[in-house]
């Protein structure tokens, strides 16, 4: 099935799910390795590729955001306390507007930057919506790679809650994310 059910995620959702955590996973770790590898005449290919894969990753969470709009989500079990239930949004909630925000960040690092990273894979120019200012670009870099490393530590957080539900609670939340059966 496509869609969700109040007691399962659709086959779309979690599409999104594991393309999109694999993506930004993925994004990350390309990410650390520019920023930490020695100086190198490639470096803007580098930095290029990622920009072009971080505005797929941006217009992807977007329609995921759109789809998980309007889609139920499937209820957490009747048993499960009110705390996981606020953390489970708290943490859903951070790792979205926290993805959001490397990406848009990204991207106006990118038009703040000299060159840009507007050429996506050499097919067109995304438009930019910052001009070029050497402080501005400094700041905007900042920001994305603080806020990356928080997007880490929220990313490993919910892979151990995810973890904790499979292992320790048994109670199929993990299940219905990973096959789609109802929990």
């Amino acid at each position: 099935m496509i869609q969700n059910s109040d007691r399962s995620w659709g086959s779309l959702a979690r599409l999104f799910h594991w393309g999109l955590g694999l993506a930004i996973i993925g994004m990350l770790a390309y990410g650390w390795w520019m920023n930490h590898m020695a100086p190198r005449p490639d470096k803007f290919f580098h930095r290029s590729i990622h920009a072009d894969i971080g505005y797929v990753v941006l217009l992807l969470m977007v329609a995921r955001l759109i789809w998980r709009g309007i889609n139920p989500t499937p209820a957490l079990p009747v048993d499960t306390p009110a705390w996981e239930r606020i953390a489970a949004r708290i943490g859903h909630a951070s790792l979205y507007v926290v993805t959001i925000l490397v990406a848009v960040l990204g991207w106006a690092h990118s038009g703040a930057h000299k060159p840009d990273y507007a050429d996506w894979f050499g097919l067109f120019r995304v438009p930019q919506f910052t001009s070029e200012n050497r402080a501005d670009a400094g700041f905007y870099e900042n920001w994305h790679i603080w806020l990356a490393y928080l997007l880490t530590a929220l990313i490993a957080v919910h892979v151990l809650a995810a973890l904790y539900h499979h292992f320790i609670k048994r109670d199929r939340v993990t299940a219905r994310m990973v096959s789609g059966e109802a929990g």
